[in-house]
């Protein structure tokens, strides 16, 4: 089958790649290489890929160049490129707006006369905000404490759009705290394993007990490509780490792993902040049959280990945008 990722070269993208190049599909990278951290990392995520013979990639801006190049024959597209990172949204909503929104709608449009069999939106769990209920359910009343949640929640909307009005099958899944080896370097644990090497201090916000639904990257690739299998149109899925742990105890976890000291200094929450994310699965596990099967700890030490193992490659890397 042949198949196509946006944000092929990122942290999900570039793993859902490699998955579905051993599961023998015909794979079409697609990236626009933004400048949001080092395009250099972006290569070496690709670098198994590139050596198969059923994968080929294009550098596209999805916001700005001609699309059909990259579509041509697709039965299946996964729409994961986007501007990721929720304080930085405020000083730069027009990118967000371009990268999130105006690129998903043009997808859209560039897909809506082929006969698709089904694209799959990367949303995110910020759409909840403080979500009442709790784990949260898809049923929950969207409630974006941040402008990234807002241009999540509006391409989840455009994909509903051209779904009822062109018969566009999608479905649109909302990540919950992934991580794991290749991890953006602007991600909390990203940072925690950054400052446990170099034995700087990590800044913590809040007090530390707000609670995350930590999923391993692996078991996101999983649910994301089932729901390309299994899903129902029009349907949204939870991919969250089955249950939640407070940032004070993945930091505890983290530190035994790499048995190394993570210094840390507690500061005021940021804007965007949330005390509690967590996901239900029920849907995904019912509709999709799927299940995180990677525990927190191990997760972790694989983390530490690409973290370890890539240190060199890090070293004249850039800091990401918007810090």
């Amino acid at each position: 089958m042949r198949v196509v990722v946006t944000g092929a070269a990122g942290f999900i993208g570039s793993h859902l790649v490699d998955r579905l190049l051993a599961a023998g599909h015909d794979v079409v990278g697609v990236d626009g290489f933004t400048d949001y951290y080092a395009r250099a990392a972006k290569e070496r995520n690709l670098t198994g890929a590139r050596e198969q013979k059923r994968f080929s990639f294009l550098s596209v801006n999805l916001s700005e160049d001609d699309l059909s190049p990259a579509l041509e024959g697709a039965e299946v597209v996964y729409h994961l490129a986007g501007r990721p990172g929720v304080r930085a949204a405020y000083m730069q909503f027009d990118q967000y707006w371009h990268e999130n929104v105006v690129s998903t709608q043009r997808l859209l449009e560039a897909l809506k006369e082929r006969p698709l069999k089904m694209l799959v939106y990367a949303s995110s769990s910020s759409v909840y905000g403080d979500a009442e209920v709790f784990p949260t359910a898809e049923t929950a009343l969207p409630a974006p404490l941040s402008p990234y949640g807002v241009t999540k929640l509006a391409g989840e909307h455009l994909a509903y759009v051209y779904w009822k009005n062109f018969d566009l099958p999608s479905v649109r899944l909302r990540y919950f705290s992934v991580y794991g080896p290749r991890m953006r370097p602007d991600l909390m644990l990203s940072k925690a394993m950054q400052a446990a090497s170099d034995g700087t201090v990590f800044d913590v916000y809040g007090d530390g007990e707000q609670t995350r639904g930590f999923t391993y990257v692996a078991d996101a690739v999983e649910g994301t490509i089932l729901a390309a299998e299994k899903g129902a149109a029009g349907e949204l899925y939870n991919i969250g780490g089955g249950s939640s742990i407070t940032v004070n105890h993945v930091l505890d976890l983290l530190a035994e792993v790499s048995g190394r000291e993570i210094k840390r200094r507690h500061v005021e929450p940021q804007p965007g902040y949330h005390r509690r994310a967590g996901a239900s699965i029920t849907r995904a596990r019912i509709q999709l049959g799927w299940e995180p099967r990677t525990a927190i700890r191990d997760g972790l030490e694989a983390s530490w280990r690409w973290f370890a193992e890539t240190a060199d490659d890090r070293e004249a890397a850039p800091k990401p945008a918007g810090g």
